[in-house]
């Protein structure tokens, strides 16, 4: 069996990067990532502005509290000044450019209407309440590089410096089916023996979240026959293909078989828990991985590996997700032969809470958590030990 860290080395070393891009104006931009480093053509901000609704003076004129100034001139965000004359005030609004000759801005609350004028309470200092020419972004300089997964924050830059459109690599076709006689979809009345399938929501979702193009194929039928020709259609259409159960060592199993037979297996097995019977292989030019049908175990493995995997196969360059110390407010005494991912929630006093049962069926303890206590091979937690935390944040989205 490969080790966990083996396992994640080993997909991202056969991650290869989609290269085909297209064009798509930025606000469809949402999850896609850049192909190319972006530029600004602009200075931003383009002129010095006041940060605040107040008055634009000269400090040479304010030498103390108290002072009159008469107002000169009013400049909205927009609009444009004249040069400040010496021994006035302008009235200025949040956004609006500083006049030629104000170095300062006092915010209106230190300001008082006299008439036609304006008293000063305050005495102000040189570039208060001012935001330079440039101060964001100088023209010229890169603002988004290439590899970027693009969100809200991303896109609103893009828009900060012109930009309608970007160049994005094309969307990751993802392929999902599931296998499973006992497995029927939720408004279906269950029969003796048979269970909802959890799993097809849980990681369709998932990779949904990703911006992947997903292509969902549904519960196929627990029979080689089925399995191959499940497999066989979904390689053809799709760069990558996910199932979740069948690649256990059972009888019925037969998503191994399958890919063996069309394709190659090349990694089976890591020494986890939840997550042991974890599958990659290739069918033709197609990434195949095979999760656990346990609905945890395929939650888990594909936050831990698939998710890193598509992210360098949609053209991402940060792929990895971050761990944090946190302290256990819970004991784990026994020793595992298998590094464990155990469901825990952040609680108000900072500490670690365990979900009672850590058991790969229990799909409550993901919808609990807020994400996984990393316990090492062979380790143990005391209540206040430093334990290493994986946030879901950084495993789902």
């Amino acid at each position: 069996m490969l080790t966990a860290t083996e396992l994640l080395d080993a997909l991202l070393e056969r991650a290869h990067g989609v290269t085909a891009t297209e064009n798509v104006p930025v606000a469809q931009a949402l999850g896609r990532v850049l192909a190319a480093p972006q530029t600004s053509a602009i200075t931003v901000p383009p002129a010095d502005n006041s940060a605040m609704d107040g008055y634009a003076v000269r400090v040479a004129d304010v030498p103390a509290a108290g002072v009159r100034l008469p107002v000169s001139q009013r400049i909205l965000a927009g609009a444009v000044g004249e040069p400040l004359a010496a021994g006035t005030a302008a009235r200025i609004f949040t956004g609006a450019p500083v006049p030629p000759g104000a170095d300062a801005v006092l915010m209106q609350e230190y300001c008082a209407e006299a008439d036609d004028g304006v008293v000063i309470h305050a005495q102000p200092h040189p570039g208060e309440n001012i935001r330079r020419a440039g101060e964001d972004i100088e023209r010229g300089t890169q603002v988004l590089a290439a590899g970027t997964r693009l969100g809200a924050a991303e896109m609103g830059l893009a828009a900060s410096v012109g930009l309608a459109e970007l160049p994005v690599f094309r969307r990751l076709k993802v392929a999902c089916f599931f296998t499973g006689d006992e497995l029927v979809t939720p408004g279906t009345p269950l029969q003796p023996g048979q269970i909802y399938n959890s799993n097809r929501y849980t990681l369709t979702g998932l990779v949904n979240a990703l911006g992947c193009e997903l292509i969902d194929l549904g519960i196929v039928p627990d029979t080689l026959e089925a399995t191959e020709a499940a497999l066989e259609g979904a390689a053809s259409v799709a760069d990558v293909v996910i199932t979740s159960g069948g690649v256990s060592v059972g009888e019925a199993d037969y998503v191994k078989a399958a890919v063996e037979k069309l394709g190659r297996v090349e990694m089976w097995k890591v020494a986890m828990k939840p997550g042991k019977p974890l599958v990659y292989g290739r069918v033709g030019d197609t990434d195949f991985i095979g999760l656990p049908g346990n609905p945890v175990s395929a939650f888990v493995t594909f936050g831990l590996f698939v998710r890193p995997f598509l992210l360098k196969r949609m053209g991402a360059a940060d792929v990895l997700y971050r761990a944090f110390a946190a302290q256990a407010d819970f004991a784990w005494p026994k020793p595992g032969t298998r590094r464990e991912f155990l469901r825990a929630r952040l609680q108000p006093n900072g500490r670690l809470a365990l979900f009672p049962n850590q058991s790969s069926g229990v799909l409550t303890s993901c919808a609990w958590a807020d994400g996984l206590v990393d316990v090492e091979i062979g380790g143990t937690v005391r209540p206040g030990d430093w334990v290493r935390f994986i946030p879901f944040a950084e495993l789902l989205a």
